[in-house]
């Protein structure tokens, strides 16, 4: 009997992981916005970090500052396990 709570457990996280939220969904949305708006801004850009200035174009720029967005993110709200 214990075995089979186990179970039915296992499966109903399961379940819950695979559901659609609205967390999820808003969390999709944004990243295919993200990705549209790099997509569209491709022009060289003069990029400046304290003294040394690079011409890079915009969409790596774009795509750097959204990558280090989502790792201090992760870092910031990380689950503990």
């Amino acid at each position: 009997m214990r075995r089979r709570r186990a179970n039915s457990r296992d499966a109903g996280d399961r379940e819950r992981r695979r559901t659609v939220t609205p967390g999820r969904v808003a969390a999709v949305v944004l990243a295919l916005v993200a990705v549209v708006f790099v997509g569209e801004n491709t022009r060289p850009v003069k990029v400046r970090l304290l003294v040394p200035e690079v011409t890079v174009p915009l969409w790596t720029a774009l795509l750097a500052m959204a990558a280090i967005g989502w790792l201090c993110g992760a870092l910031l709200f990380a689950r503990r396990r």
